[in-house]
């Protein structure tokens, strides 16, 4: 266990408070944006209403914070069924008795002031839950988590816009998203030192990796169009198996959220419906579709650990870096994130945010596919209950890596580690390439 000073701890508690409040005013905005009548309805089986995350939110708040850290009486005990995601399918959550709009804006509310009372109060040390804060980073990670899934939801939602951002960061000059070169040799994956990182991004662990080349930038619209076009989603040679019985079971035809018209595509976000952007990565394609993409373009997606190489380790130093530009924070020169634009960045418009090897975009704009199964990294140790991570652990699961638009910085970094099942598509995923290589390149 750590030791702190007395102002390191009042630092630490300053940077909590101020994550804990981003988090709500994030949370606050994506369900004020609408009227309670969109807050109870399910716009779509795969999600939640609304309401439903908000309350959820507050639950597991008090659950952690109020009730566990603080050894606090319990504010609501008679909804933590309801509002336990493992009992109650997304798909049944309409029909439970959940709390009003305004009931759970009054519980939220009463929990996060109980728990600024106990932030407050509680020593941040002695305990592991509570070592750097543990807890409270691990709350705000999962309102984050959540802020990123009522954004998808909003995707789903019919009727008109009602999230309104700026443009992202035009790139500042010409771009070419050329391959890039990684060469063989062992990195450290994961990490044992990130404070707030969760059990399944630990512990850091050397990991030997083959040369491979990756593709500079994600796949974009214009890159994805021309399977489209070249009748891609009707050729079962690029399609494994799984992802051609899926393809016909679903209809895919496109991305989702790409509209028809005429002899041309637009795409739907957020309720405005538009052309293309041609150079901005490819959004809402499951892991079957870029799966299918790569074949059909000669290359395929890269595993987790090449993913991870090629956006943190220095060869200049020799180690792994926190993310793609360094050590520090992510801030707006470095990557699209927690919500700011709404929509991915167009290729080519964070060049501070490269790695060492020179690859881009990396962190922001668009999850990203690997061809990786979700497994524990060797001398993994669930903490602090199992359900976060090892229930997961097996070949249901793709991982994704990277983050979006929609995540947050507090929830995102080089050895962040996400998952879904190999068919969604409401989530903010893209992938890029990438390929072995030719004995020639090897010289």
């Amino acid at each position: 266990m750590t030791a702190f000073s007395e102002l390191e701890t009042e630092k630490m508690r300053d940077r909590v408070a101020r994550q804990l409040a981003r988090s709500r005013a994030r949370s606050t905005a994506l369900t004020d944006a609408v009227d309670d009548h969109d807050l109870i309805r399910q716009h779509s089986k795969l999600m939640s209403p609304l309401v439903w995350d908000f309350a959820h939110i507050g639950n597991q708040e008090e659950l952690w914070l109020v009730r566990d850290v603080g050894g606090r009486d319990p504010v609501r005990q008679d909804i933590d069924d309801m509002y336990d995601a493992f009992q109650n399918a997304r798909a049944d959550r309409p029909s439970l008795p959940l709390l009003s709009p305004t009931e759970t804006r009054s519980y939220v509310q009463e929990v996060r002031d109980k728990v600024m009372d106990v932030l407050a109060s509680t020593p941040l040390e002695g305990r592991k839950l509570v070592e750097n804060a543990f807890a409270f980073g691990m709350i705000v990670q999962h309102e984050q988590q959540h802020n990123e899934t009522m954004l998808a939801t909003h995707q789903l939602r019919t009727g008109d816009p009602v999230l309104h951002a700026p443009l992202p960061p035009a790139p500042p000059g010409p771009v070419i998203n050329r391959e890039i070169l990684i060469p063989a040799g062992p990195f450290t994956m994961g990490t044992s030192v990130e404070p707030w990182a969760l059990d399944n991004e630990r512990p850091a662990h050397q990991v030997p990796v083959d040369a491979f080349v990756i593709d500079k930038y994600p796949v974009t619209n214009a890159m994805y169009l021309e399977f489209v076009t070249s009748g891609g989603y009707d050729q079962q040679q690029w399609w494994s198996e799984d992802g051609w019985a899926y393809r016909q079971k679903a209809g895919l035809a496109a991305p989702r959220f790409w509209v028809r018209d005429g002899d041309r595509w637009l795409r739907n976000g957020f309720g405005a419906v538009e052309p293309l952007v041609l150079d901005e990565p490819v959004v809402h394609v499951c892991f079957y579709e870029a799966e299918a993409f790569a074949a059909w373009a000669g290359k395929r997606l890269p595993t987790e650990a090449e993913w991870e190489k090629a956006a943190r380790f220095d060869p200049a130093t020799g180690r792994s870096r926190r993310y793609p530009w360094g050590d520090e924070d992510p801030g707006p020169e470095h990557a699209n994130l927690g919500q700011a634009h709404l929509r991915p960045a167009r290729i080519g418009a964070y060049p501070q945010g490269e790695s060492a090897f020179g690859v881009a975009q990396m962190i922001g704009d668009v999850w990203e596919w690997t061809s990786s199964d979700f497994h524990a990294y060797p001398g993994f140790v669930a903490f602090p209950y199992r359900e976060y991570s090892e229930v997961f652990f097996g070949p249901d699961y793709k991982m994704l890596r990277g983050g979006s638009f929609g995540a947050d910085a507090a929830a995102c970094r080089g050895t962040f580690r996400n998952w879904d099942y190999p068919i969604r598509r409401q989530i903010f995923s893209g992938f890029r390439l990438a390929r072995d290589p030719r004995p020639d390149e090897l010289r």
